[in-house]
């Protein structure tokens, strides 16, 4: 019950609707009772005794009590789906924004696939036992403790021969549910990884088909298939190893009352009335026995959904605002680094020691090599993750000390892996200003050198892009997140490696239009390529997580080292620029 109990946040809004159910399914169940001991007085007064007169009434009461059975079957049915449907609704709200609300570090290991598996089929599965299966359960507690009291009423011998089969059939059902609850965890997971696999395919596609990849990735689904369907044999095989013993031990108690029963009431005993009562009873009892297991299949089924769903919503988020922090309303841009050293796994730094002071206004070009903390050191500056050591600084604060909305709305950043929308192109630049004009629009989509291509499209800015900007080249889907971070108007612009994909004429034209942006945008942009930085106020080399060279394009390459040797490789086959190497020379910014 502590899955339950942990999710009580979610039902106990509706708790009065589905209480209503409950109370419904009590009914239900006390009229289903009363017709047993109504045919035990049709029997033993009207047609043995012979007391004809009493028979119009007591046939009313038997329909009378069949139709308020069936309107009571009914509510509680409608009930449990409103009960359920409402719960449902709140749990996937809940889950989508503990999802919103999780960190980036959350996000590196998640699959969506099995994200997507939980937010569909593990709410889905609770949902069933919500609406029905709790009401199931009680449908059995109540059935069998009542149906006993009544028959114990009739005749306690004839009960006590009736359920001697009872605790072996109750000790039966716990082994039952100790057994299959696993087996029902890792079907779910089965399911989750086969979700992932068809995600993954369908949405790398292009990969796959380019590299002629087809069978290998259908040969993985079948794999995770084969795997699902063997997991779900091995629960067919409890099933079937349980149910028949179960079934076989509800019979026995039939067998047993028949035989006892006739005797008691060939001997004078017990009227044939209570007999035929106590055959209605206990087939009334052994129905919702035979049931038990599947209800303790669906009570088992919600119980490991729930606990996959427990585990999205008590992830910790790793960065938070802090009780004290405070919105920075008019952000100047001064960034700063004061000894920051950072790692993933708190283990091995992906960055150590780094200090750095960026005043308002300036370009910050960052380059290095393929791992050197390029894209980690500028995450830091909106706490995309949180420094392991040190402060990073924004106006002199602490962004630790700076609520995450106020500082990542003035923040724009393109990412190395572009993201589009599967929406308009209009709608994928305005998504951070959704105010936005369609002058303001434009005019992002023009400093980004993406205005002319848009208006070659069918639609212009009402076309639809496909699934993750695909139909649009690498190049024109940067330039889009481009557009979509210069409209946030932000006080700091983040371009992560945003120009790798562009010519570099379209390199030059959107380099031309961020120098005419406004002096307080303090700009980071991280490159590979040399003529994406040799402008900036500022150049910072990165190697292995240090900052080994700094200053201005022409100072770095007066300095003989790693900028010179990437400059050297680069234009190597320039003629017009010269890699002879230049004195070296000291450097005041090291």
């Amino acid at each position: 019950m502590d899955v339950f109990l942990s999710l009580k946040a979610y039902y106990w809004a509706y708790r009065y609707t589905g209480l209503t159910s409950l109370a419904l399914v009590v009914l239900t169940t006390a009229l289903a009772l009363v017709r047993p001991r109504l045919l035990s007085v049709i029997i033993d007064s009207v047609l043995i005794e012979g007391r004809y007169e009493r028979l119009p009434a007591l046939a009313f009461w038997v329909f009378g009590a069949a139709v308020l059975q069936g309107a009571c079957h009914y509510g509680r049915t409608y009930l449990g789906h409103v009960f359920g449907a409402n719960v449902v609704s709140e749990l996937r709200n809940g889950l989508y924004k503990r999802l919103q609300s999780l960190s980036f570090s959350y996000f590196d290991t998640a699959r969506t696939g099995d994200l997507m598996a939980r937010l569909t089929g593990d709410v889905e599965v609770f949902r069933q036992f919500l609406a029905f299966g709790m009401a199931g359960l009680l449908e059995f507690i109540l059935m069998v403790s009542l149906g006993l009291i009544m028959m114990a009423g009739l005749d306690w011998r004839l009960t006590l021969v009736s359920i001697i089969f009872m605790p072996f059939l109750a000790a039966l059902t716990i082994r039952f549910h100790h057994v299959i609850h696993p087996a029902f965890t890792h079907l779910r997971e089965a399911m989750s990884d086969m979700s992932t696999a068809v995600q993954e395919s369908i949405t790398g596609i292009r990969t796959v088909k380019s590299f002629a990849r087809e069978p290998q990735q259908i040969a993985l689904l079948r794999e995770r298939i084969e795997t699902f369907v063997a997991r779900h044999m091995g629960m067919t095989v409890i099933w079937s190893r349980f149910f028949p013993v179960m079934e076989l031990l509800g019979h026995l108690s039939v067998v047993v009352l028949l035989l006892y029963g006739g005797m008691q009431a060939i001997s004078g005993r017990i009227s044939v009335g209570t007999l035929v009562a106590f055959f209605q009873l206990i087939w009334m009892i052994i129905g919702p026995v035979r049931q038990l297991g599947y209800q303790i299949n669906n009570y088992t089924q919600s119980l490991a959904a729930g606990e996959r769903l427990l585990e999205v919503l008590t992830t910790p988020r790793t960065v938070r605002n802090r009780p004290h922090a405070a919105p920075l309303d008019s952000m100047q841009g001064h960034v700063v680094f004061e000894n920051v050293s950072f790692a993933y796994d708190k283990k091995h730094l992906v960055l150590e020691d780094v200090s750095l002071d960026v005043k308002p206004g300036m370009t910050v070009g960052i380059i290095g090599a393929t791992g050197s903390g390029k894209s980690t050191l500028v995450s830091l500056i909106g706490r995309y993750y949180d420094v392991t050591k040190g402060r990073v600084l924004i106006d002199g604060r602490d962004v630790r000390d700076i609520t995450l909305e106020s500082l990542r709305r003035q923040i724009g950043i393109v990412f190395q892996d572009t993201f589009l929308f599967s929406t308009t192109i209009r709608e994928n630049i305005a998504f951070a200003r959704r105010e936005a004009t369609d002058a303001e629009i434009e005019a992002a989509a023009r400093l980004a050198d993406a205005h002319d291509f848009i208006m070659e499209t069918k639609d212009g800015y009402q076309t639809l892009v496909g699934e993750r900007g695909l139909g649009l080249s690498g190049g024109q889907k940067q330039r889009l997140a481009i557009a979509r971070a210069v409209l946030a108007q932000p006080r700091i612009l983040i371009l992560d490696d945003a120009t790798a994909s562009v010519d570099m004429e379209t390199e030059y034209a959107i380099q031309e239009a961020l120098r005419a942006m406004p002096q307080q945008c303090t700009k980071f942009i991280i490159a590979h390529r040399i003529s994406s930085v040799k402008d900036a106020d500022l150049i910072i080399v990165l190697d292995h997580g240090r900052i080994v060279e700094q200053g201005k394009h022409e100072r770095l390459l007066a300095l003989n080292g790693v900028y010179r040797s990437i400059y050297d490789v680069q234009y190597q086959d320039d003629p017009t620029k010269s890699v002879t190497a230049t004195p070296a020379v000291s450097d005041p910014a090291m």
